[in-house]
């Protein structure tokens, strides 16, 4: 499992101490979900995918039994650490699912909730940034938000919560694009992060989509060729806000998003 994972690497920073332990039980031979229960500080016991009844709704069977089942792969060992990370964001956004699929089932469209959710969790990061940083972000206006403000990301925080992401990062490639979650507040801890954000977790909150796109190499420090500028010249991943009057179909089709 760890040998797709270089933790040397800044978006996995935060998640090394969680995941080089587990990855290293699995690869003594215990199972991902024994060996993420080996860390004690999950809020649902690990289990193994055949645990997972028929025609039962992940979420809910994850709300209503308590267990999280586990798939061998990169997917959902980072889905595992996420749980152990941020315990009290997964079981709100957890407890949010099984509540609007017992309102409206399982159907072809997950409804504005449940959506923001699965974009957030799977795709999802966090920015504690200073307002000049976020007004460049938010207006996409990529050379100024990584170049001429480029000292300002040393006051900056980012971190990566979407298990999706993590696991593409294993093999990291330009146009791999985080939804960000600004950050409210400057808090540097694991309990601070996870107490803030789960209280964030709402459904006016996420049905408005509070996320803003941005393509995840661009971070200064996280890439050594971002350090030539030029880097940020590819107008394929660091699009350009869209103008109102353009078709919204295209909104998420590239990795920069709009």
């Amino acid at each position: 499992m760890s040998s797709g994972v270089d933790w040397t690497q800044p978006w996995y920073a935060p998640w090394r101490a969680l995941g080089e332990p587990v990855a290293a039980a699995v690869q003594l031979g215990a199972s991902p979900a024994a060996a993420l229960n080996s860390m004690g500080c999950a809020p649902v016991r690990f289990v193994g995918q055949e645990e997972l009844p028929a025609g039962t709704a992940y979420e809910r069977f994850i709300f209503e039994s308590g267990c999280c089942p586990v798939r061998p792969g990169l997917h959902d060992f980072f889905n595992g650490l996420a749980w152990l990370r941020f315990p009290h964001t997964k079981r709100a956004l957890n407890r949010l699912q099984a509540q609007e699929i017992a309102r409206a089932g399982v159907g072809a469209r997950r409804g504005p909730v449940r959506d923001a959710i699965t974009v957030f969790d799977e795709n999802g990061a966090l920015l504690f940034a200073p307002p000049p940083l976020w007004e460049a972000l938010e207006a996409r206006a990529w050379r100024e938000l990584f170049v001429d403000l480029r000292p300002l990301w040393a006051q900056a925080r980012f971190m990566v919560f979407g298990h999706a992401l993590l696991e593409q990062l294993a093999s990291p490639r330009k146009g791999l694009t985080a939804h960000v979650w600004r950050g409210q507040c400057a808090i540097d801890s694991e309990a601070g992060d996870d107490a803030w954000l789960s209280l964030q977790c709402t459904p006016e909150r996420l049905a408005a989509k509070p996320f803003t796109p941005l393509p995840v190499l661009g971070v200064p420090g996280w890439w050594a060729g971002n350090e030539n500028f030029s880097f940020y010249d590819d107008s394929f991943v660091f699009r350009p806000r869209q103008r109102p009057e353009q078709h919204p179909s295209a909104a998420t089709s590239s990795p920069g998003g709009t």
